[in-house]
């Protein structure tokens, strides 16, 4: 019997996803990255799966993160995001080699600036949250585009080639990767210098959701 859960949890709209981690012998999990219209639909799941919020992790956020704000005020969960987030909803700012606890379970916070000042990666088994710093084949650097580079070339690229990538955003109709792939193909950083990607990001245009993309659902 599994002693854990992951779900994904999209939303077509944005591209966006959502992700529940619970340790089910310990009735806790804990949510990144929830989108207001998602709320409903993490709290059903939670009531059916019997498990307690007790962290809602953002990895970064362009407002005061309205999602985050309203799941914590359904469970009383803590609202953790990195040190430089500035979402008014956060009361836990995190900094790197932080870690989340939900019942037997962790989660390991890495710093990866760049995408915004405040971003923050979540490890957990042999999965990776990104939240926007690193995109199924592509990132984009809102804040400042060399921090970008250093955050995935010198601290996610290091980690396992086996590792998976989970978005928090999806342009690719892609819902997982993983280092090894990012690495080699990815076309915004594989064989790209640290010169190079900046030049390349100052130019560029920022990716925008498809349109009429089908519903991918929550995955098994």
């Amino acid at each position: 019997m599994p002693t854990t859960v992951f779900r994904q949890i999209s939303d077509p709209r944005s591209c966006g996803y959502a992700y529940l981690l619970g340790d089910l012998a310990g009735g806790a999990a804990v949510v990144v990255d929830p989108l207001p219209n998602q709320v409903a639909v993490l709290l059903g799941m939670l009531r059916e799966l019997e498990l307690r919020a007790v962290y809602v992790a953002l990895t970064h956020a362009h407002d005061d993160a309205p999602g985050a704000a309203a799941l914590a005020a359904a469970t009383g969960a803590r609202v953790a995001a990195g040190r430089r987030c500035r979402a008014a909803a956060v009361d836990l700012p995190l900094a790197q080699g932080d870690l989340l606890r939900f019942g037997q379970e962790v989660l390991r916070c890495l710093e990866t600036p760049g995408h915004t000042t405040g971003c923050m990666s979540y490890q957990w088994r042999d999965r990776l949250l990104t939240g926007d710093a690193l995109l199924i084949g592509d990132c984009v650097a809102e804040a400042e585009a060399g921090a970008l580079y250093d955050s995935i070339v010198g601290r996610l690229f290091a980690l396992p080639d086996e590792t998976l990538i989970y978005p928090c955003h999806d342009f690719a109709h892609r819902r997982v990767s993983c280092i090894a792939e990012e690495r080699e193909s990815n076309p915004a950083l594989a064989g790209v210098s640290r010169d190079e990607f900046i030049a390349r990001q100052a130019a560029r245009a920022i990716p925008k959701p498809v349109q009429n993309r089908p519903s991918l659902g929550v995955p098994r």
